[in-house]
């Protein structure tokens, strides 16, 4: 089993930045992947940002490329979710979550990770 806990949400202001955090804990060797959803209210929860457990490979949503960075501490489990220039579209509970497989072609916008945070509210105002 993995657990895992977001911090790191807020309010901000249209263009500002915050930077989420996600603890993970347990069974860590089991994870392949890690990534960061969103749901707005009244519509479905979407793909953001995912990258590979062993480092390197990341991927990104077309919504957030160039504005927001997902990374790991290497000595840790900490992953983070660097979001800049925000804008009040990106208003979200965001979610961390993990996926138990990476394998060549896996595909975070179609694969149903395997465990999830509870989610860190992200307001960003006009």
């Amino acid at each position: 089993q993995v657990q895992l806990v977001e911090s790191g949400g807020g309010l901000v202001q249209a263009g500002g930045s915050l930077r989420l955090s996600c603890a993970a804990s347990g069974r860590t060797f089991s994870i392949g992947a890690m990534g960061w959803f969103r749901q707005a209210p009244g519509k479905e929860r979407e793909f953001i940002a995912a990258i590979r457990w062993s480092g390197g490979s990341t991927y990104y949503a077309d919504s957030v490329k160039g504005r927001f960075t997902i990374s790991r501490d290497n000595a840790k489990n900490p992953v983070y979710l660097q979001m800049n220039s925000l804008k009040p579209e990106d208003t979200a509970v965001y979610y961390c979550a993990a996926s138990k497989v990476y394998y060549t072609g896996w595909d975070p916008e179609t694969y149903d990770m395997d465990y999830w945070g509870k989610g860190t509210l992200v307001t960003v105002s006009s």
